[in-house]
């Protein structure tokens, strides 16, 4: 009755973008990917120190002064590729500055004229968004493979994500893609290769391989890979059988907002499985969940003959958790 397999947040990811239907009725819809955004370069990858005063300055949550420091820099050396693209972001996100599409699109154009991989990524999302521009998917498409083509990290995720339903030949080259993402700690980059490994596509079925990419997914904060690997401990797939672990990563995980670690949670301390049997705590996440819209039928039979005090507590917990969430 209490069966964890295949229930996977892929479902809702990048599987979603192959063709793959979700592993178990009860999940939610599946959901196409977003494309990731890439990161401005930290202070300390910059290689001019007087340009980590502007990159050090937007790190920081100073906007007004990132602007000044980046425009600065190009004052000195009209040609500054990172300064450019960092005045991209700003008008981008309206940092410090009014937003301004147009604006970011110009200097994004300018930095990859002079080989700058961020600007390129850059340029790749506002032309599938048709931000500051007109939608281009092949002009997204052409910047993605010059930003992957330099090891851009979100470049190559992203163009993993669009290689993935583009034929076998297409598809090859997607390991090495998600690999460059994955090695740059881009948790959904990690979840994705996870399951890749875990579902036996494109490289060969691996579930040691999948249990370590989705713990290095969850440690970066991946709630999709936190879910994946409860999975795995709670099913001692490619580590080591531990409940009251795999507990714990559904409660991190619910405790985020989604739906199905609540409904696994719910699931387990109904059954006293990896926590001691608490009916108040399941039925709490049981409604929390379906509140979601994730229902639960063999949920719903065991909590049928919940005392009424108890279903009351249950409630109130639940509404709650759900104002948290």
């Amino acid at each position: 009755m209490l069966s964890f397999r295949g229930v996977a947040a892929i479902a809702a990811s990048c599987l979603a973008l192959a063709g793959k239907p979700a592993a178990a009725p009860t999940n939610p819809p599946a959901a196409a990917p977003k494309l990731a955004v890439p990161a401005p370069k930290k202070p300390a990858e910059a290689t001019d120190p007087k340009l980590d005063l502007a990159y050090g300055a937007y790190q920081r949550g100073l906007y007004v002064t990132a602007f000044q420091e980046a425009t600065a820099r190009l004052g000195r050396d009209p040609g500054d590729a990172a300064a450019m693209t960092l005045l991209g972001e700003l008008y981008n996100q309206g940092l410090g500055v009014r937003e301004d599409a147009k604006q970011a699109l110009n200097w994004y154009r300018l930095a990859a004229q002079r080989g700058d991989a961020r600007a390129m990524a850059s340029l790749a999302i506002m032309a599938a968004d048709g931000r500051g521009m007109a939608k281009d998917p092949a002009q997204a498409r052409d910047w993605l493979d010059k930003a992957a083509a330099k090891g851009e990290p979100t470049a190559s995720y992203n163009l993993a994500l669009l290689l993935l339903n583009s034929g076998r030949a297409e598809a090859s080259r997607v390991p090495t893609l998600m690999r460059v993402a994955a090695d740059a700690e881009i948790g959904d980059a990690q979840h994705a290769l996870g399951v890749l490994y875990a579902r036996g596509e494109v490289l060969p079925k691996d579930t040691a391989e999948a249990a370590r990419w989705f713990l290095r997914a969850a440690r970066n904060g991946n709630i999709a890979g936190e879910v994946e690997y409860a999975i795995a401990l709670f099913n001692g797939e490619g580590t080591t059988k531990n409940e009251p672990m795999a507990a714990r990563f559904f409660r991190r995980a619910a405790a985020r907002g989604n739906a199905i670690a609540q409904n696994r949670l719910a699931r387990l301390y109904a059954t006293g499985r990896g926590v001691p049997r608490n009916l108040i705590e399941a039925a709490a996440w049981h409604l929390v969940a379906s509140g979601q819209g994730l229902s639960d039928d063999w949920l719903d039979t065991a909590l049928r003959d919940l005392p009424a005090q108890d279903r009351t507590r249950a409630e109130q917990v639940a509404a709650e958790r759900a104002g948290r969430s």
